[in-house]
């Protein structure tokens, strides 16, 4: 028996192909659907102001996610193999491209992304159990007295950041288990938070006793800002005017908008990550990335018409611009059903949250596995352990994104994720081109729809986002760009160490 044990291997050689359609298809969802479409659509109205084009942004980001979802569907079906778009990149451009997205989604896309939703998860949670709320402070870097005689500090932990940390590390620790008790826990959440957001759509279309759907609408695509203070944030006191726009400044806002409808939009493409884990993965890659992204389209865009007629849109208070707490889902809840609505929403969140960082957590270490195998990153990270899945490239996340979850910035979060990740993606489907070219003996199961013309169109709005985000939102947009160009530098150090250690 001993030598039987002995004998067992600590370690498997493969990847375990356990996932079917279904699966891939819920981890598709549940990875794009966390806290955003609970959150965002306030700032998205505070840049743009009417309900017309409040709803083209929601549209807008579903026809560029669905575009560049059925894109991905060629290139999973050439390269069906873990890593997905560090894959792709490498394949269409060369191993420093593969790199830099490999080290931008280590530094920000995937970390800064699990630390957003995890503290969002945190701050819902608060509502349910105030002790664990940002006000209580375990420890902080003292500031001194401020005038009202108050303690202010440089620099806090709460109880909510550390809520944040241990979901993460309780994840990172259950799907380091191995990929069936990652899929149980996907199935099951996101199944729950499907159908409770299309159940509080039609309650809200049903249950609301006041319509404000007409008066909305009457803004059509009127856009309006609404006017900020000094330091570039928005004046939300009540007091703030809203100002029509039109040309440059309403492509620049929408631009700024789309940051928040993009980042609840993003990490689609993570079930390319877990390509070796799929059943018939040139087959049901492509088919779970359109399902996927087509299902969550609808519920964004139908959440927020269900917006448009339970609340009103601009006023001082109690609307879509200048909800409670900046929670325009809790607000939409409660005119639905009355005191028991942030309870509600924050049960769904909650939810919503822990099935999306399941399967961010789940799919992101296999990026860091392919790219140790290739001499580029951490060499333990390129081990699977006894229960076929990259355990420490999993910790080596876990730990990056506990880090981020120390800032508690939400929106500073967001904006650096959706400049880089946007930016990759129009890259990666700028290689459909290159790979047709270069290589167009590949078997293609799947070709990009629509192609020359839709990709073509994505990358154009991707860019055009980019500019405008990086002009509008400068400090966060451009440290996400620097971040990534920190990239260039490391790639060169760590292909000289690699080059002396072979020597």
């Amino acid at each position: 028996m001993a030598e039987e044990i002995r004998n067992q291997p600590q370690h498997a050689t493969s990847f375990k192909q356990s996932l079917g359609l279904t699966d891939a298809t819920m981890i598709v969802a549940g990875s794009m659907i966390g806290s955003g479409i609970f959150i965002v659509s306030t700032d998205i109205t505070r840049h743009v102001g009417s309900a017309g084009w409040l709803i083209l942004v929601w549209v807008i980001t579903g026809f560029m996610t669905i575009t560049a979802a059925v894109s991905y569907g060629e290139l999973s079906g050439m390269y069906p193999k873990a890593g997905g778009q560090y894959v792709y990149l490498r394949e269409a451009f060369n191993r420093l491209a593969g790199f830099l997205y490999g080290w931008s989604f280590f530094a920000v896309i995937q970390t800064a992304t699990i630390a957003a939703v995890a503290v969002a998860f945190s701050r819902y949670t608060a509502y349910l159990i105030p002790e664990v709320g940002e006000d209580r402070i375990v420890w902080g870097i003292e500031k001194g007295m401020n005038a009202a005689g108050k303690m202010e500090y440089s620099f806090t932990v709460s109880v909510a950041q550390l809520l944040a940390i241990a979901m993460i590390f309780f994840l990172t620790w259950t799907n380091s288990k191995g990929i069936k008790g990652g899929k149980i826990i996907q199935t099951t959440f996101t199944s729950a938070k499907l159908l409770s957001l299309f159940g509080i759509i039609i309650l809200g279309f049903l249950l609301t006793k006041q319509s404000f759907w007409t008066e909305n609408w009457e803004t059509g695509l009127n856009a309006m800002q609404l006017e900020k203070n000094s330091n570039g944030s928005f004046v939300t006191d009540g007091s703030g005017t809203w100002t029509a726009i039109s040309g440059v400044v309403l492509i620049g806002a929408i631009a700024a908008a789309m940051s928040g409808s993009i980042f609840s939009s993003d990490a689609w493409n993570n079930v390319t990550f877990i390509a070796g884990e799929i059943k018939n993965p040139k087959r049901n890659i492509g088919l779970a990335l359109f399902f996927g992204t087509l299902i969550v389209t609808i519920i964004y865009v139908s959440a927020n018409l269900m917006y448009l007629h339970v609340l009103p849109l601009r006023n001082p208070s109690d609307s879509i611009a200048f909800p409670e707490g900046e929670r325009v889902a809790v607000a939409a809840a409660n005119k639905i059903f009355t005191t028991a609505g942030s309870i509600v929403i924050a049960v769904m969140i909650m939810i919503s949250t822990f099935g999306c960082n399941n399967g961010l957590i789940l799919a992101g270490g296999r990026v860091y596995y392919t790219m140790a195998r290739d001499g580029l990153f951490f060499k333990k990270t390129g081990e699977l352990n006894k229960n076929a899945v990259p355990e420490y490239a999993m910790w080596a996340q876990a730990i990056v994104a506990s880090l981020l979850c120390l800032s508690g910035k939400y929106n500073d979060l967001l904006d650096m994720v959706a400049f880089v990740v946007v930016l990759f993606y129009a890259l990666t489907i700028l290689g459909i081109f290159i790979l047709r070219k270069k290589r167009p003996d590949i078997e293609r199961p799947y070709k990009a729809f629509g192609y020359p013309i839709l990709p073509a169109i994505y990358i154009v709005l991707a860019l055009t986002f980019c500019y405008f985000l990086i002009t509008s939102k400068p400090k966060y947009a451009g440290l996400g760009l620097g971040i990534m160009l920190v990239g260039i530098p490391i790639y060169y150090i760590v292909l000289a160490r690699k080059k002396a250690v072979n020597n």
